[in-house]
This record gives structure tokens, C-alpha cells and sequence, in this order.
């Protein structure tokens, strides 16, 4: 019906952040049930989300809820203001723009550490390099 247009990118990242959000509440079911299996299991747990690749996993569900969240409202403007049906392309970028613009600093802060250890590791030298004399 949309082909292409606003409207369908609208509605299908809508149902991808949804999905991805529940998928999120279900990890965080199982992350908080290892307490039941004592604090060393739970530890050993929780080493796991500081790897980069649970960082870009936990960066994209921030991504998710504030899509989804933006949307939401959109949506709701849409069903409850006479002329939301008009501007439902504008609130479109508006909602794109706001969830970049949100995002960013968010990004920061997650990947941060995961970038800081990246970066001393990669300018760190050799502290026993032997000469060959």
C-alpha cells in the first residue's frame, strides 16, 4: 500500500524496535535470573555486556526505544489531531532527526570504554623489546 514511501519505513521500524525491545526484556529476564545460580555465576554474567560486541547490542536498543518511543507519539498525533494525516511525512523526519540527534551523545557513552581500551591497547609498546645486539 505505501510502497516505499514514509509510511512503510515507518511502520516496518516501528515493529523491528518493538521486537528488538522485547528480545532486550527477555536477555534481561535470563541476565537476572543467574543470581539464583549464586553471585559467581552472576559475575561471569555480567563480564559478558562489557565485550564491544553486547556494547553495539546494547547501542542499538537505544536506538530502538527512542524510534519506537518518537513514533509512538507520532502515531498518536496521527490518530488523535485532525491534521496529523497531513503532516505524518514532516512528524516522519521529525522522528528520524530527534532519535539521531538523541542517540549521539548516548552512543558516546556506551562505546566509550569499549573506544578508550581499544585506542591504550593499540598505542600501548612493547615494554621488553630486545635490541639484538
Amino acid at each position: 500500500m505505501y510502497k516505499g514511501q514514509s509510511g512503510m519505513w515507518s511502520w516496518l521500524f516501528h515493529r523491528i524496535s518493538g521486537l528488538g525491545i522485547l528480545l532486550f526484556l527477555f536477555v534481561h529476564i535470563v541476565d537476572i535470573s543467574l543470581l539464583g545460580f549464586g553471585p559467581r555465576v552472576y559475575n561471569e554474567g555480567i563480564l559478558l555486556f562489557d565485550s564491544v560486541i553486547v556494547r553495539l547490542l546494547s547501542l542499538s536498543l537505544v536506538a530502538a526505544i527512542f524510534y519506537h518511543a518518537f513514533n509512538g507519539v507520532r502515531i498518536m498525533l496521527i490518530d488523535f489531531w485532525k491534521k496529523g494525516v497531513r503532516y505524518q511525512r514532516t512528524m516522519f523526519a521529525i522522528v528520524m532527526v530527534l532519535t539521531i540527534i538523541i542517540f549521539i551523545p548516548f552512543a558516546y557513552i556506551i562505546l566509550r570504554p569499549a573506544l578508550v581500551s581499544t585506542v591504550a591497547w593499540f598505542f600501548t609498546l612493547p615494554t621488553t623489546a630486545s635490541v639484538g645486539h
